[in-house]
């Protein structure tokens, strides 16, 4: 059980109060991408929960909220209870880790599948047990057809719900990332607001990353030791020389060409070792982005794959965002894994500016 002495008290966000009357916390947080978004969204993130111990020092060194380590699975409704305390309207958040629906994850996938669920399930357990005010998931596509979300939704009995695949780009992700948003709301009927009430245009990976230092593959910016990209062996810094933005590996010599290429099943995955363009949303960030075999994940015009920093950068963390300690090893596996699975930063702000709205059009109404 998480002990009240624990819980800390939170700084004052400096929002108005009618805002200040959302209380969150986020389930499965990671880095913190939601809860900062979120927060930047004017809603008082209290904790972030996660079992993942690499994820305590990006949540709390970036967040005011706490960071608790803990399988969600193992949760009951008075941990939750200690944390919202007298919260006037609770928000419980979260997106559910579905590494079934991953690509890099098939093999094995039927050996993980329940594994995976679960998590789901554990998040539908504790609303239908905590019955908390507002509820929001973001989560993979691939879930709104699933079962598991049909069984998820039967915990929402009682609540407005709103559920669309949403289009990140619309609303400033510099990604072509499409996503599952869900919000749920016992006090009445609620929607995510529109790209168009949102205000943010879309958003290029030049105006993204452009001003960021020259690096070469295998260095990093003196200043910035997350500004760091993968080293690249001879024959694939051949092949990145030969890669146009936006093009596949079609456009190589013969000589260039991997194994794979030339099976019929390599046919089917043009966009692995290819470049970025400059004038358009990056590819979907996954875990595996500093890999420059592993996608479109090719600066356009440095010959390298894209840095940690970049990357982060393209998931809207703010440029300064820590991740590590100082005085930690930079490790790409670990880092693409916080920083691959985060939800963007502006997808939380979307959602927070979204359920102040309701919360304020519901005060207002006479």
């Amino acid at each position: 059980m998480i002990s009240s002495q624990n819980v800390s008290k939170q700084p004052d966000l400096s929002i108005d109060k009618s805002n200040q009357s959302i209380s969150c916390v986020d389930l499965f947080c990671g880095a913190g991408g939601l809860t900062h978004g979120l927060t930047t969204g004017g809603i008082n993130v209290v904790a972030g929960i996660d079992l993942d111990p690499e994820c305590r020092f990006p949540y709390e060194n970036n967040n005011t909220a706490q960071f608790i380590e803990r399988n969600v699975h193992d949760l009951v409704k008075s941990d939750l209870d200690i944390l919202f305390g007298d919260a006037q309207i609770r928000l419980l958040a979260g997106c559910a880790p579905c590494q079934p629906f991953s690509t890099y994850s098939r093999n094995g996938r039927k050996q993980r599948n329940d594994k995976n669920w679960e998590l789901v399930k554990d998040f539908g357990r504790l609303i239908r047990e905590t019955q908390p005010e507002l509820v929001t998931m973001e989560n993979v596509p691939q879930l709104l057809s699933h079962q598991v979300f049909n069984d998820f939704k039967r915990n929402l009995k009682g609540y407005k719900v709103w559920c669309e695949l949403v289009d990140c780009d619309s609303y400033g992700v510099p990604q072509t990332r499409q996503r599952l948003v869900l919000l749920a709301s016992r006090l009445g009927s609620v929607k995510l607001m529109s790209p168009a009430e949102f205000g943010q245009p879309k958003i290029t990976v030049r105006q993204s990353i452009s001003k960021l230092p020259t690096i070469n593959a295998g260095d990093s910016d003196p200043k910035d030791p997350l500004h760091k990209a993968s080293s690249l062996s001879e024959l694939n810094l051949r092949r990145i020389k030969a890669s146009k933005p936006g093009g596949t590996w079609r456009d190589w010599d013969e000589e260039l060409l991997a194994d794979c290429h030339r099976k019929t099943s390599g046919q089917t995955y043009p966009s692995v070792y290819g470049r970025m363009k400059w004038d358009a949303p990056a590819p979907t960030i996954t875990t595996q982005f500093f890999g420059y075999g592993n996608g479109r994940f090719g600066h356009p015009k440095q010959d390298r794959a894209i840095s940690l920093r970049e990357a982060a950068i393209l998931q809207t963390f703010p440029p300064d965002y820590k991740f590590v300690e100082s005085d930690k090893r930079i490790t790409f596996d670990s880092l693409g894994r916080l920083i691959g699975n985060a939800v963007p930063v502006r997808i939380g702000e979307v959602i927070a500016r979204s359920l102040i709205n309701h919360v304020k059009n519901l005060n207002s109404t006479p």
